[in-house]
């Protein structure tokens, strides 16, 4: 999948690793990079092929009718990233509101995406999906268990995506980084995902470039995330001992 004149969509895109997307597309000669948030504040486009357009992609009547006015506007969608994402920290008596939020933005915003675009992706014989789930989703997170969880799901749903329709002109990528600079991650800087550093969300949109080129299905920004998910695969029940001493060792 080349970049060059493509009509692409990155949710969660008015900061973070979803700005630095966005930037990445235009610099890469995108035709339009349509970036979707439901915060604006700090947002800003000095370019007009950088668009901005408010939408809670959790609503999938929402999402439709975005998708809806983009391909009027611009061309029909090639590239979308569902990026955007929270972080609930907690353990299994989490409220329902933190589970049915981090389900809704972490797995449904992808569903409706993918609900919408395939089937005219499939006509085209063309298009690509750029899912950003964590390495949270190959491990997991130590102090939040509906983000591992969520963010597990997000990675089979890309799966299946990836092999019901990949041989059909369909690209799926899943971009699993350990701890980037952003607003999610001020203040956890000394945090179990930030062990191995944390990167800057440019270095991760040049990584998530080279990917859609390529069409590689896993995107591990952080070298050591494909060691763990090597050793988890490897020997599960060690991999599990190993963490919990980890987890032992943090909250001593």
């Amino acid at each position: 999948m080349e970049i060059e004149n493509k009509v692409i969509v990155v949710t969660g895109g008015s900061g973070g690793i979803g700005q630095a997307l966005a930037m990445s597309f235009i610099n890469e000669n995108a035709k339009v990079v349509i970036v979707i948030d439901i915060n604006f504040d700090n947002f800003v486009s000095e370019t007009n092929k950088l668009i901005s357009k408010f939408c809670d992609v959790t609503k999938e009547k929402e999402l439709n009718r975005i998708i809806d006015e983009i391909n009027l506007e611009f061309g029909l969608i090639d590239i979308f990233c569902s990026n955007a994402g929270i972080l609930s920290l907690g353990n299994e008596q989490a409220p329902i509101e933190d589970w049915n939020k981090n389900w809704s933005l972490h797995v449904m915003s992808h569903v409706f995406a993918t609900k919408k675009l395939l089937p005219e992706m499939l006509k085209r014989g063309s298009g690509y999906f750029v899912n950003t789930s964590s390495a949270a989703g190959l491990l997991s997170h130590i102090d939040s268990v509906t983000y591992s969880t969520t963010k597990h799901a997000a990675i089979g749903f890309a799966e299946w995506i990836a092999i019901t329709y990949g041989k059909r002109g369909i690209g799926v990528s899943i971009l699993c980084p350990q701890a980037v600079d952003t607003a999610m991650t001020k203040g956890r800087e000394n945090e179990v995902s930030a062990l191995d550093g944390m990167m800057k969300p440019d270095q991760v949109a040049l990584d998530v470039i080279k990917a859609i080129k390529e069409e590689t299905f896993l995107i591990a920004p952080h070298d050591q995330v494909l060691g763990y998910f090597q050793n988890k695969a490897n020997n599960y029940s060690r991999w599990i001992g190993g963490m919990q001493k980890l987890r032992q060792k943090l909250k001593s």
